[in-house]
C-alpha cells in the first residue's frame, strides 16, 4: 500500500492556495476595519473640535452683558462681518476650519419683589434706590424693585467647514436687568 509520489504533489498546491486565500482575505478585512475605526476617530475629532467651538462662542456671548442689549448683534467681534458668529481655527493654518452661529433669545422676565432682596448684599443694594409706580393711587407704589430677573437661551450652532459636520449647543442664562427692561 503505497501511495505513488506523483498524485501527493497536486495536493499540497492546492492546500497552499487555499491558505494563501485565507490570509489574502484575513488582511483585506483587517485592512477594512481599521480604515472603519480610523473614519469614526476623525469623526470623533471633528464633533470634539465643533463642541468646543460652540462652548467657546456660548462663553463669549455670556460673558458680556451685549447679548441682553441687542441680541442680533450678541458677539463682540463677528467673524468676517456676519453678525453673531465666531470662526475656529483648528488645523493649526489661518484659515476659519469652524463657523459659529449664536442665537440668544429672552425667555422671560420677572420682577424682584423688594422682599425678595438682601438689603446687607451690596449686589441687591443697587435694587433699592427706589420703587417705582406704574398703577394705582399717586404717592402709592407696588412691591416690585428696580431689578428683574431675565432668563435667556443661548443657541450656538458649529458647523465644520471641511466635512459640513454640524454640533449644536443650548445653555440657559439668568441675568438681573434692570426693571424697565422688556424681552426684545
Amino acid at each position: 500500500m503505497t501511495t505513488s509520489p506523483h498524485r501527493q504533489r497536486g495536493a499540497t498546491l492546492i492546500v497552499s492556495l487555499i491558505m494563501l486565500l485565507l490570509i489574502t482575505m484575513l488582511a483585506i478585512s483587517s485592512f477594512t476595519l481599521g480604515k472603519s475605526n480610523l473614519q469614526i476617530v476623525g469623526n470623533m475629532q471633528q464633533r470634539n473640535q465643533a463642541f468646543a467651538a460652540a462652548q467657546a462662542a456660548v462663553a463669549t456671548v455670556i460673558s458680556s452683558t451685549q447679548f441682553t442689549l441687542t441680541p442680533t448683534n450678541a458677539v463682540p467681534a463677528p467673524c468676517n462681518g456676519m453678525a453673531n458668529t465666531t470662526c475656529a481655527g483648528v488645523n493649526g493654518n489661518t484659515t476659519n476650519d469652524i463657523i459659529v452661529t449664536v442665537t440668544p433669545s429672552c425667555d422671560s422676565i420677572q420682577p424682584i419683589l423688594v422682599t425678595q432682596l438682601n438689603f446687607n448684599n451690596p449686589n441687591d443694594q443697587g435694587c433699592l434706590v427706589g420703587a417705582s409706580q406704574d398703577f394705582g393711587v399717586a404717592g402709592a407704589s407696588n412691591n416690585n424693585s428696580m431689578c428683574s430677573n431675565s432668563v435667556w437661551e443661548i443657541q450656538a450652532s458649529a458647523t465644520d467647514q471641511m466635512s459640513s459636520a454640524n454640533y449644536v449647543v443650548d445653555q440657559g442664562v439668568a441675568l438681573r436687568v434692570p426693571s424697565t427692561a422688556t424681552c426684545p
